[in-house]
């Protein structure tokens, strides 16, 4: 239950940052560029999606290794979350790689 809850409530934050991500592409052009170059308000929603790749290595690693962006991603949903304040880092992450 607090997993399915957890993932609707990141992937709710991580709407934002993906139409953001997406509005700004061109054809041929990818959406990590533009988002990686792009300011804007939803850029703190940004972190969790650039997470992704320190989530995989801390889920894989079975929570060894801890990346900067998972760091970020993790502190930015529990500020802003009720639910990913209860859940464990290894749920955070398990959370963000289901997005």
């Amino acid at each position: 239950m607090l997993r399915s809850i957890l993932a609707l409530a990141l992937l709710t934050c991580a709407i934002p940052a993906m139409a953001s991500s997406f509005a700004g592409t061109t054809g041929g052009a990818s959406s990590a560029g533009s988002s990686a170059s792009s300011n804007s308000s939803s850029g703190k929603d940004k972190v969790v999606l650039q997470a992704r790749d320190d989530a995989a290595s801390f889920v894989a690693s079975e929570g060894r290794i801890r990346g900067a962006q998972l760091e970020a991603a993790m502190r930015h949903l529990r500020e802003h979350n009720a639910d990913a304040r209860r859940a464990s880092d290894m749920q955070l992450a398990q959370a963000i790689l289901a997005l």
